[in-house]
């Protein structure tokens, strides 16, 4: 096992992130509102996005898909009465 030398520094672990810079400016998550980087796209602790541009798209509401599919249907039997 290696031996630490006394000039070493200790592992800091009160910080969550022991690799990040202390000069970045940060902001409060609008959620959660523990302080995050001002670029992150997604806050670190409730992992929610901060803008809706970076959210991965939802997906439709099934009553949309629904009246799209009954539209096509009447289209579709209009056309095959004539």
């Amino acid at each position: 096992m290696p031996r630490r030398s006394a000039g070493e520094d200790e592992w800091d672990d009160s910080s969550p992130f022991p690799d990040a810079d202390d000069d970045e400016p940060t902001v409060p998550c609008p959620y959660c509102r523990r302080q995050i980087h001002e670029d992150s796209e997604r806050c670190p602790y409730c992992e929610q996005y901060i803008s809706q541009e970076d959210s991965p798209p939802g997906r439709k509401p099934w009553w949309l898909i629904a009246g799209l599919a009954l539209c096509f249907l009447i289209v579709f039997l209009w056309i095959i009465g004539r």
